[in-house]
Parts: structure tokens; C-alpha cells; sequence
């Protein structure tokens, strides 16, 4: 038999002389290779790259029904814990529940199973629901082997006696308290009402939702965090900035001198006097110290458009306003002090009207920072974190915020502060033993200020004869009350005298 020696293929070999495979063959088989690979390149897609957003989707029950299967850590007052868990007996195994829920909201906001999370409960979510990988013993096992950590603890900077005095003082009225401690940035006190109970929607019921429906429903609006969330005009509680800014760039240097300022003073460019409350006010060349204890608005206006839009700017903004990010970690809403005015818009920004709007925060920073020698902190609503069994994870320490005025020219705000309760408009803020300085303020608002006014009261009290920083500054709004003298100092002054008592254990 002749053998082929050429170089021809032999019957049924493939390409290169490889037996049983055609072209054909090789075309399905490159085929099913490339489709392994995209099925590779799409796992990984999908398993790598859209996995935080496939795990965060809404249709993605899995994170939430492992989310709810164990108890939330808790959020503490002092040493005791101010939230819980409890167990449902259904799909979710455990869902939040709160002890005194309506005297802590403002501060614990709510955690709901089918609303999310809000305030505390929200910017503090990981470690509460265990996903925070500073819990993790072990980060990376624990993460490939997707064990879920007990959650940790939330410790408040609150006082509790001060966040009673609080709620007890704003009592049925719509409106806020907050409360710092002026040396350390401190938040003792965060309160709003009406309030609500975050436990009534913690869950996915039917009743569960009808409680959210109510509350979204409830003209009052519960659930608006009034200390935080909320800006209102501050009225003549903003004179304390106006002071400041008088002495701080030099337009005023004797706080007991005449300041120069006309009666009547008609605002620059217009026809229109800037009037007052009181005759007591209705001279001319007034004090700064009688301009301040009578809440005169022509002199405390003219001494606005003395320093300048460029002063009264920055010494506003040291005290907090036109802060978009003033975290504490909640973000509360941004407070305003114009930066583009006229002369006339400046002398009414001045004694807190025009567009000038505040947080009660802010203006409490305000009284803070003449307490604390013109040192403003950063302000804070926690303390620490902690794991399940106590261990620290984060200690939060206190900031400096801005320097808002020399200690020289804050020890004469203080004395302009104290004069006011003692001598002026704020007398029902007096504490027995005690040295209290404060600022009322009566905010017109609405068409024509036809709507009930504002009432503010800001203060800072510490022990008669104590040359320390006073251990507590407050700031108190009542936005609407049935009482029929609707000034700071009859319904905000008390309720500020009851927080600074809570403090100094009167």
C-alpha cells in the first residue's frame, strides 16, 4: 500500500491534523467560550461593581429582613438608654422601640421599618444596625463571611433634667429650646414641640402606617424638628450680634457713652423712621447699654449700617449663620444673614428682621459665644460611640468653631446681656444665686406682620460670684401661643430660666 507522503490531509483530520474537530467545531467551541467569559464579566459586573447599589435597591428585601434580625443598638441619655428593641413575631424579627418617645424626639428621631430613618437614628444608622465596620473584630472575614455585628450605642451630649425643663416649659406651645454648654460645644438640651412618638409608626402594620398618616396629615406638623430645621426672623435677640460687631470693629467703644445715633432715625434712602417699642427709646444719642436693656431698634439699626455690611457679615457668620453644613452630625437648615444689601435692608437685618432667619441652634451658639469669652465651639449632640459590650469606637472631643469677638469685647456683651435681666426686658429669666445674662426678642413675620409674632428669649446663666465660663447658654422660640402678651420676655424668658436652673441644680 502506498503511503501519503505529501502534504495533503488525511480523510477526517481537522485543521493542524487534529482528529474530529471542523470548522464548524471550532466556530461552537470559540463561541461557547466567548459566552463563558461575558457570563464571568457579567457576574462580576454585578457581584462587584453594582453590588452597594443592588444591595440598597428598594425591591431588595434581603439587607432589610437581615437588617431586623437582631435588636438596633441604643441611644443613651446619661447612662440610660432612651431606645430599645422589641420583638414582632413576624417578618422582621425585632423593630424599634422608644422609652419617653415624644420627650426625645427632636433628638432621637425615628428608626421605622417601612419609613426609614431620620435625626440620630439615621445619621448613625451603620452603628446602630450593626453594618459600621469599626464594630467588625475581624473586617475583612467578617465582611467575606457576611457576618452581621451586634449594633453599637449612641451616647448623647443631653442632660436630662435640662431636656425635661424643656418639653415641661414649652408645655402645648408650638415652638423649641436649645440648650449648649458654652466651653465645650455641648448640646444639653434639644427640644421641639408639639411632639410625637417615634414608636407609634416603628413598624410595618397597618396601624403603623395610619400613625405616619396622621402625623404627615397633622396641621401642627409633630414631626418638624422646630430646634434644628426650622429658621425663624430672631428679632431683637439679634442685637447681641449688633452689639458685637459694634464693639469688635470700633464704632462703639464705651458701651455707657452716647453712641451718636439720631432719634428719629429714618432709614438710609427712604422717607421711613425706624420705629420703637417703648418712649424709653425715643432720644437721641441713647447708650449702647440703654439701647440694648430697652431693645431700642433706631439705635441698634444705626449702629448696624455704622460697622457695614462687610462687619455685621462676618461677625454673623462667626456666630454660625450662612453655615449650609454646620453638622452636629445632624444637619440643621441653614441660618441667614444677607451678604448682599442696601443700607436700609442692613439697618433692618441688624435688629433681626428683613430676610435675617435663625435656628434656635444658631442663636443659642450666639449666647454661647459671648459666655465663653467670644470663643465659639462647634456644637454637639454626641458624645461617643460605643460597641455592644462598652468599648469605645469614636470619642468626639470638643472644636472650636470661630473666634466671634476678643474676650474683651465679650466681657462687655456679658455685662450689656446681664444688664438686660436685671434693668430691661428680660427680668422673668432672674435665678436666685445666680448671674444671668440674656436677650429678648419679639419677631414680627407675615403680610404686613399681621401673623403672631415670634417670641425669643437667649441667655447664660452660671453661680453668683464665679469668674468661670457659665456652664449653659439657651436660646428659646415660641413660634404661636394662645397668651395674650406675646413678647420674649413673657413666654420665652421663663422657659429658658427653667432649662439654666435644670443646669445649675436650682
Amino acid at each position: 500500500m502506498a503511503l501519503n507522503r505529501g502534504g495533503g490531509r488525511g480523510r477526517g483530520n481537522g485543521p493542524q491534523g487534529l482528529p474530529g474537530i471542523s470548522v464548524t467545531g471550532r466556530r461552537a467551541g470559540t463561541f461557547c467560550l466567548l459566552l463563558i467569559v461575558a457570563l464571568c464579566v457579567q457576574a462580576t459586573r454585578v457581584q462587584v461593581f453594582r453590588a452597594e447599589e443592588l444591595n440598597h435597591n428598594e425591591a431588595n428585601q434581603r439587607l432589610t429582613i437581615e437588617r431586623y434580625s437582631q435588636p438596633r443598638g441604643n441611644i443613651r441619655v446619661g447612662a440610660d438608654s432612651v431606645t430599645g428593641s422589641e420583638p414582632t413575631g413576624g417578618r422582621y424579627d425585632y423593630k424599634r422601640s422608644y422609652t419617653d418617645g415624644p420627650l426625645y424626639a427632636a433628638v432621637t428621631g425615628y428608626s421605622s421599618q417601612a419609613y426609614g430613618n431620620s435625626l440620630l437614628e439615621g445619621t448613625e444608622d451603620d452603628l446602630l444596625s450593626g453594618t459600621d465596620s469599626r464594630l467588625a473584630s475581624w473586617a475583612v472575614w467578617d465582611a467575606v463571611a457576611r457576618k452581621q455585628n451586634p449594633g453599637g450605642d449612641v451616647h448623647t451630649t443631653i442632660d436630662r433634667a435640662a431636656q425635661q425643663a424643656a418639653v415641661r416649659g414649652l408645655g402645648d406651645q408650638k415652638g423649641a429650646v436649645a440648650a449648649i454648654e458654652p466651653a465645650t460645644g455641648r448640646i444639653l438640651a434639644l427640644a421641639s414641640t408639639p411632639s410625637y412618638d417615634p414608636g407609634s409608626f416603628a413598624g410595618s402594620s397597618a396601624a403603623d402606617q395610619e400613625a405616619w398618616n396622621g402625623l404627615q396629615a397633622d396641621p401642627d406638623q409633630p414631626m418638624l424638628n422646630r430646634a434644628l430645621r426650622q429658621t425663624y426672623p430672631p428679632g431683637s435677640t439679634f442685637k447681641v450680634v449688633t452689639a458685637a460687631a459694634a464693639l469688635q470693629n470700633g464704632v462703639v467703644t464705651d458701651i455707657d457713652a452716647p453712641t451718636g445715633a439720631p432719634y428719629p432715625y429714618v432709614l438710609p434712602g427712604t422717607t421711613t423712621p425706624l420705629v420703637n417699642d417703648t418712649t424709653a427709646c425715643d432720644e437721641p444719642g441713647q447708650s449702647l447699654d440703654t439701647a440694648m436693656v430697652h431693645s431700642c431698634n433706631s439705635a441698634m439699626g444705626y449702629l448696624g449700617v455704622q460697622v457695614g455690611l462687610e462687619g455685621m457679615v462676618s461677625t454673623a457668620e462667626a456666630f454660625g449663620f450662612n453655615d449650609a453644613r454646620l453638622d452636629v452630625p445632624v444637619r440643621p437648615a441653614r441660618s441667614n444673614f444677607d451678604t448682599r444689601m442696601n443700607p436700609s435692608q442692613l439697618a433692618l437685618s441688624s435688629i433681626g428682621q428683613f430676610d435675617t432667619a435663625a435656628t434656635p441652634l444658631v442663636m443659642a451658639m450666639v449666647a454661647a459665644g459671648a459666655a465663653d469669652n467670644g470663643t465659639v465651639m462647634h456644637p454637639q449632640l454626641v458624645d461617643r460611640l460605643t460597641r455592644s459590650d462598652g468599648t469605645t469606637v469614636q470619642l468626639m472631643r470638643p472644636q472650636p468653631y470661630r473666634q466671634a469677638m476678643s474676650p474683651a469685647v465679650a466681657a462687655q456683651v456679658r455685662k450689656l446681656m446681664t444688664d438686660v435681666v436685671e434693668n430691661g426686658t428680660g427680668r422673668n429669666a432672674r435665678i436666685g444665686g445666680a448671674e444671668v445674662g440674656g436677650k429678648t426678642g419679639t419677631a414680627q413675620h407675615g403680610v404686613d406682620n399681621s401673623g403672631t409674632p415670634y417670641a425669643w428669649f437667649i441667655s447664660w446663666a452660671r453661680p453668683a460670684g464665679s469668674d468661670a465660663v457659665p456652664p449653659v447658654a439657651v436660646a428659646v422660640v415660641i413660634a404661636d401661643s394662645d397668651a395674650t402678651d406675646v413678647t420674649g420676655g413673657a413666654l420665652a424668658a421663663p422657659v429658658a430660666r427653667s432649662v439654666m436652673q435644670a443646669v445649675l441644680g436650682r
